[in-house]
């Protein structure tokens, strides 16, 4: 059931294999023998893909409750701790601020995991990909994936000391119009471009400047701001170094951004695994600690 739940997944045999540290033949076998067992085709299998048959799909999402119960059996066992690969998909600055850091003494709490961190700002499919959970920094679209906010992110505005020099340091978002650009941002959901945002006299103001750059990653996003290209948004922790380092200047700090949700995100049709379960409660715990998740509940 492990073997064939992966396939499904990962739609290809020869991925399920490198997965689950099998050879290819081991799991093509696997479903050969599942399906001779059962009487019924699970898969449709061609040279380049592989998809579920009616059979496959329904047999699948039994095969999810079945494995999820016998994880939790496992488990609770005196002295059972989680195990398998976990592999989840976050923001690099996010994973690189709030993961990488804390992430040893995980480790050694949960020894039998092994955890693999794909980077990104793209839309992922987390059941096609095999992610396990994804986290991410805004507004999320309507999906069917359960998202839990763990913290909310303060955000700030930021230009280049040269940007400064050229156009001059603006003192209210009304001072805008003029020779004032931004560094556009695309949204990797959407595709649509992001304005600028300022919050005056509890009101949330959009601003759309002229742009002559746009960037849809947060490292370009970055390095665009530093050459003086336009003004950016971007969290505070994310802005730190810059601002330090005098590469970067804060604008407007009187009407910062609205804040940024943090949110965990998990597929709904899947129960967790137990290695699962105690990530999502690690890192809940992890944004907590930085006083940037407390107040906040699970939300689906």
């Amino acid at each position: 059931m492990r073997v064939f739940s992966r396939v499904m997944e990962r739609r290809s045999f020869t991925l399920a294999a490198e997965d689950l540290g099998l050879p290819r033949s081991t799991v093509t076998d696997a479903v050969k023998q599942l399906e001779a067992r059962l009487g019924v085709r699970l898969l449709q299998r061609t040279t380049r893909h592989v998809s579920p048959t009616l059979d496959g799909e329904a047999y699948y999402q039994r095969c999810l409750a079945i494995l999820a119960d016998i994880e939790d059996a496992e488990g609770a066992f005196a002295g059972a701790k989680p195990k398998g690969l976990l592999r989840i998909d976050v923001h690099g600055t996010l994973a690189r601020h709030f993961i990488f850091p804390r992430l040893p003494a995980f480790l050694a709490a949960y020894p039998d995991i092994e955890v693999y961190i794909s980077e990104g700002d793209r839309f992922v499919d987390m059941v096609r990909e095999g992610i396990d959970c994804v986290l991410r920094v805004g507004g999320l679209q309507d999906s069917d994936m359960i998202a839990r906010r763990v913290g909310m992110l303060e955000e700030m505005t930021l230009a280049s000391p040269s940007y400064i020099t050229m156009h001059g340091m603006p003192m209210h978002p009304d001072d805008f119009p003029g020779a004032h650009r931004m560094v556009a941002f695309h949204s990797s959901a959407t595709g649509a471009r992001l304005p600028l945002e300022f919050v005056v006299d509890g009101k949330v103001r959009t601003v759309s400047l002229p742009a002559i750059v746009s960037v849809n990653a947060a490292e370009s996003y970055h390095a665009a701001a530093k050459l003086g290209l336009g003004l950016i948004q971007i969290p505070r922790y994310s802005g730190e170094l810059a601002l330090k380092a005098g590469e970067l200047v804060e604008v407007l700090p009187d009407y910062p951004p609205t804040p940024s949700p943090v949110s965990l995100l998990y597929p709904r049709n899947r129960q967790l695994s137990p290695r699962v379960r105690v990530f999502i409660e690690w890192v809940a715990g992890e944004f907590a600690a930085r006083d940037v998740g407390k107040g906040l509940s699970q939300q689906a």
